[in-house]
């Protein structure tokens, strides 16, 4: 035997082994990052070739997942989960009045955390850079900034880089075509006094994000409650359905990483919603506040990159990307721009012109971008946490949602468990959650909750996960 073959080194199907079993005994999970090529070559003491090699076995059996320039990332996922099933309603319209705990849970500013108390899990080196450039902004333009409005579509700088990122996304538009909003809300605000008047008739998704059902009691705005998917959501044939029986304004819909079921409509269904609305002449108002934070790093398409008319309205925000606190959002309101500029006047005038100086430098200098691609493993790590907890601490027959990207899941728990009822017994204990009830007008989702993975699971938090699991097994 030769020296060199005594000095073989491991083959890259133990390597490949090594890593699955890490994998599997969740040693890694959901979204975490491997060590690069390089990296793992000189932890095998092996050539680049024999660990891509394992790499792409492990590929293979979907155990990880490569991304262009950022590395490999586990994408395994428990296959013994039961999917929230599909809500088959009949198509009706109707008036939106919100319940009173829609009030109770905004009041506490808990809606994305299952802990009433803010705690310091955020990204400190981000945020300070982020605030560094606001900073500087205020200290070199205090006075001129004093004394005169911003201009109504919004800084230009910032227009420019938000128009890039769309670019990025294979949706081509200008900064002339996009008007800075106060956030998503306040966008899809405007959206609607756009396009619509009292009495007119809106398609949602459902469930649907209780904001949207708020606006549409608010603007005296009908509702049409339109089956989704958990995976896929909105069903396209249900809404032509709908077309067929109603004249109906506008649609609302959140393509990318729904809440509360983190849904994401395929390419093929935002080309039919598109070929829809230019048949039926109604309005896509597209809430793409969930866009940037897919986890597998890939630039997903939003509705607005397929419009063919200028029929959709895209709206988006920093507060789910960035930070709450960070009040800026965007809209696109193509064939209705001038009017959504002009609602925007109405019901604004005008925004910080600091704050939208330091996020344009932010942005301009790339740590948009990195925060982001470190945002999305924290996320996807973050959300195998929490389904970790569920699988170890809630009943067996709960079933669950598993979205590839934004910042919650979509529980479907047993018959007997009333969530308005669960979420008052929580709240007894400082425990925070969103009953189903909040997203639907029709009273459905009585044992559905959502719960957010925007946080890690900590100490306080597993605790709080252990009491509501408690909670829910009394019902039984």
């Amino acid at each position: 035997m030769t020296t060199s073959s005594m000095a073989k080194p491991v083959k890259y199907f133990e390597i490949a082994r090594q890593i699955e079993s890490q994998i599997l005994s969740k040693t890694l999970l959901h979204g975490a990052k491997l060590p690069s090529i390089r990296e793992l070559a000189i932890k095998y003491s092996v050539a680049k070739n024999t660990v891509i090699s394992a790499l792409q076995q492990l590929e293979s059996k979907k155990l990880v997942v490569a991304a262009p320039k950022k590395g490999y990332f586990v994408s395994y996922q428990s296959t013994t989960k039961r999917i929230p099933k599909l809500l088959i309603s009949p198509l009706t319209v109707q008036a939106v009045n919100m319940p009173d705990v829609f009030y109770d849970v905004m009041e506490k500013g808990a809606a994305f955390d299952i802990l009433a108390t803010p705690t310091n899990f955020h990204d400190h080196n981000k945020l300070s850079e982020l605030n560094r450039y606001i900073g500087k902004s205020l200290r070199q333009k205090s006075a001129a900034h004093a004394n005169y409005y911003d201009k109504p579509l919004g800084n230009d700088y910032l227009r420019e880089q938000i128009a890039l990122r769309y670019q990025q996304r294979e949706c081509n538009f200008n900064r002339e075509q996009l008007c800075i909003t106060s956030g998503c809300q306040h966008a899809l605000f405007i959206a609607l006094l756009s396009c619509c008047k009292p009495g007119d008739n809106i398609a949602v998704e459902t469930p649907t994000f209780y904001g949207v059902l708020r606006l549409l009691e608010q603007l005296n705005l009908n509702i049409i409650e339109i089956p989704s998917s958990i995976e896929t959501g909105i069903n396209t044939k249900e809404l032509t359905n709908a077309l067929s029986k109603w004249n109906i304004s506008a649609c609302i819909v959140t393509p990318c990483f729904a809440t509360p079921a983190g849904s994401c409509m395929t390419d093929t269904q935002k080309q039919s919603m598109v070929l829809l609305a230019n048949e039926y002449d109604f309005a896509i108002i597209e809430d793409d506040i969930y866009g940037d934070i897919g986890f597998d790093q890939s630039a997903i398409k939003p509705i607005k990159a397929f419009d063919t008319e200028d029929r959709v309205i895209l709206c988006g925000s920093f507060s789910k990307s960035l930070s709450r606190d960070l009040r800026l959002g965007w809209i696109s309101a193509g064939r209705w721009h001038k009017e959504a500029v002009r609602f925007k006047l109405a019901s604004q005038l005008a925004n910080s012109q600091s704050d939208q100086e330091g996020v344009a430098q932010f942005m301009m200098h790339g740590h948009y971008r990195r925060h982001l691609d470190q945002f999305r493993v924290k996320l996807a790590q973050q959300q195998a946490q929490l389904i970790d907890a569920i699988e170890q601490y809630f009943p067996k027959d709960c079933a669950y949602s598993i979205p590839k990207g934004g910042l919650c899941l979509w529980l479907e728990l047993n018959n007997n468990v009333n969530t308005d009822v669960l979420y008052q017994q929580a709240r007894k204990l400082n425990i925070h959650l969103t009953p189903g009830l909040l997203f639907s007008s029709q009273g459905f989702y009585n044992h559905h909750l959502r719960l957010s993975y925007n946080h890690p699971i900590t100490n306080e938090r597993l605790t709080a996960l252990k009491q509501l699991a408690m909670l829910i097994k009394k019902f039984n």
